[in-house]
Order: C-alpha cells, then sequence, then structure tokens
C-alpha cells in the first residue's frame, strides 16, 4: 500500500496509533491484522501493547527505550513489506445461541420491524460467518461485520441498565454478544450459554480479532446442557479454519 494513505497520530508521550484507512471493510481490516502480526513477530525494542482496531493499529511503547521518530520509522519500513506479510490464518468459533423467549425479549420488535417471521430471522442470523472486527466496550465484547441488511434493527430508545451475560443482540447495522453483565442499548434476540470472557481460564477472552463467529441455533435443552458443561469446565466451543481464508 501507498504511504500516502497511511497516517501516524500521536497518543500521548508513549504511544501512536498507524492508520491504515478509514472505512470498515475486510480489505481493510486485513491490513491491520498483518501489521499487528509484523510488530509483534518483529525486534522492536520498547515496544510494550498493539491494539488493533477496524482500521488502525495503536503502538504503546517506552519512550525511555525508544523515541517517536524512531518507532514511526521502524513501524514505515514495516507497512512497506505489507505486500509480502501474511495475516494470521482465520478461524471460525460457533456459538450455541437461544432465540427468543425470556432470553430474546426484543424478538418481537426485531420481527415487527423487519417483517420476519420468527424463523425467517433465525436463519438470517445464523446464516453468515461475521467477521470479528475487533474487541472493545468491555473484555470479549465483539464487533462483528456482516449482519444481513434484512435484520438491521435501531437501538432501544433508552438502553436497559442490565443486559444478562451471554445475551445476543443487533443494533442497527450490527449484531454482536454481551460477554459480562451489563447497561447496553442494543435489541436482544437470543443468549448463549459460553464465556466469552472468564477471568479464571487460561486465556480468559475467547474471541479472537480476526477471526469469525457462527451462530448455531440450540434447543432450551440443549442450551441447559451447555451450561452446565460451562459451569464444569469441560465445554469447548467449535473453532475450525476458514474456507478460502
Amino acid at each position: 500500500m501507498y504511504m500516502q494513505d497511511v497516517r501516524f497520530l500521536t497518543m500521548g508521550d508513549s504511544a501512536l496509533t498507524v492508520e491504515l484507512g478509514s472505512d470498515i471493510s475486510p480489505g481493510i481490516n486485513a491490513r491491520v491484522r498483518a501489521l499487528n502480526s509484523a510488530i509483534n513477530d518483529s525486534t522492536i525494542s520498547g515496544v510494550m501493547e498493539t491494539i488493533p482496531t477496524y482500521c488502525s493499529v495503536t503502538v504503546v511503547y517506552q519512550p525511555e527505550i525508544i523515541l517517536f521518530h524512531e518507532i514511526k520509522s521502524r513501524l514505515e519500513e514495516l507497512i512497506g513489506q505489507l505486500e509480502v506479510v501474511e495475516a494470521p490464518p482465520s478461524h471460525v468459533l460457533e456459538i450455541p445461541v437461544f432465540y427468543g423467549g425470556e432470553m430474546g425479549p426484543d424478538f418481537d420488535f426485531v420481527a415487527g420491524h423487519t417483517g420476519k417471521s420468527f424463523e425467517e430471522i433465525i436463519a438470517l442470523h445464523t446464516e453468515p460467518e461475521y467477521l470479528i472486527y475487533m474487541l472493545g466496550f468491555t473484555p470479549g465484547f465483539t464487533y462483528l461485520g456482516g449482519l444481513n441488511p434484512d435484520l438491521e434493527t435501531p437501538r432501544l430508545k433508552s438502553p436497559r441498565s442490565h443486559i444478562p451475560a451471554g445475551s445476543v443482540g443487533i443494533a442497527g447495522k450490527q449484531t454482536g454478544i454481551y460477554p459480562t453483565a451489563s447497561p447496553g442499548g442494543w435489541q436482544l434476540i437470543g443468549r448463549t450459554p459460553v464465556k466469552l470472557y472468564d477471568p479464571h481460564r487460561a486465556n480468559p477472552i475467547l474471541p479472537k480479532a480476526g477471526e469469525y463467529i457462527k451462530f448455531v441455533r440450540v434447543s432450551i435443552s440443549e442450551y441447559e446442557s451447555i451450561a452446565e458443561q460451562v459451569s464444569q469446565g469441560t465445554y469447548e466451543c467449535r473453532r475450525y479454519e476458514k474456507a478460502g481464508a
């Protein structure tokens, strides 16, 4: 890519953000993931953390070890090599969901707004493999791309003060999962028994930016069975390599 398409933004005295574009697109996000991988595989001294987002990477560094102009120069070198740097392989993470009922209190509103039946909404919602552009808001909260336009539904006019962990919702052009109990304004259509965030796990956050999520419909008995396995620490979500990735 051309350097004139890249912007370097200072973030205080110990971080900078590299913007690789301004659109939310799989192509730009693939470059973000490739750059993030290249930085983490590099030998740049003083880099403490990288934070990939939709179309940028923020690099947190130690200014007593490396100065701004030095790290900027090293990042420019890496960006120049992006054409030969491959993004990490993509995988698909299956998330079981029980739709409707008490676990999806806004399902009827979504149906009324979209004009779709119960079965049509579930079919449309479980069809795509959703790209995880980034994680944020709360630990493990996924910002997903790929929602069918027929399911677009506005946020709640008044956000709820408490949304149960595992709730699956729709807000505008987005769908996602609340990993922890929190306030929120998304229209809730279902819930997963899977813990996207568990501080007691070796890897507390289950989903990874750059992966895909595939929602899988389950019955209430299947939901309860998975919930029991989750509580015992014996349940593992199916994860497989994305075709064509």
